[in-house]
């Protein structure tokens, strides 16, 4: 499983026109599954996602976490963060897993984020096709792989 986590001032997703999550300040995470995943690595990416301290104290260190500043998290399905572009021009996505393994993990790491003390957990809608609105506040990307950790 992979979660790429952007620090945000605000996020949204949008679908159809409609606002069907939204956050201030926090982390969008964009999160693909792989085959062999399963709701361990949901579990511990939620953690390591809620405790990762990556937002600024009060001396401009990176000192506190998702939950030292009651931020939110905005949870997007992303399949792509497997996408293989080794040969030729078009990607493939044969290390991403099917919708119907991905779609529980995906939200089963929001309902972890939930659980480890998350306030405010919002969420796309799992294939749709959405518009993803990210205000980025550094920029700070971190990109969490559980075969890593």
């Amino acid at each position: 499983m992979r979660v790429l986590l952007q620090r945000v001032s605000a996020g949204s997703v949008t679908v159809d026109g409609k606002v069907c999550g939204a956050i201030e300040g926090g982390f969008v995470a964009l999160v693909g599954v792989a085959h062999d995943d399963t709701q361990v690595e949901a579990e511990r990416l939620a953690k390591k996602t809620a405790n990762l301290r990556v937002f600024s104290d009060d001396d401009g260190k990176m000192n506190l976490s998702l939950l030292d500043i009651n931020g939110g998290a905005l949870v997007v399905s992303q399949f792509t963060l497997y996408a293989d572009a080794r040969k030729g021009r078009r990607p493939s996505y044969i290390d991403a897993a099917p919708p119907q393994q991905a779609e529980p993990l995906v939200s089963r790491f929001a309902q972890c984020l939930q659980a480890a003390g998350v306030k405010r957990v919002e969420g796309g809608i799992f294939g749709a096709l959405m518009q993803v609105e990210i205000h980025n506040d550094g920029p700070v990307t971190i990109m969490l792989d559980s075969d890593l950790l």
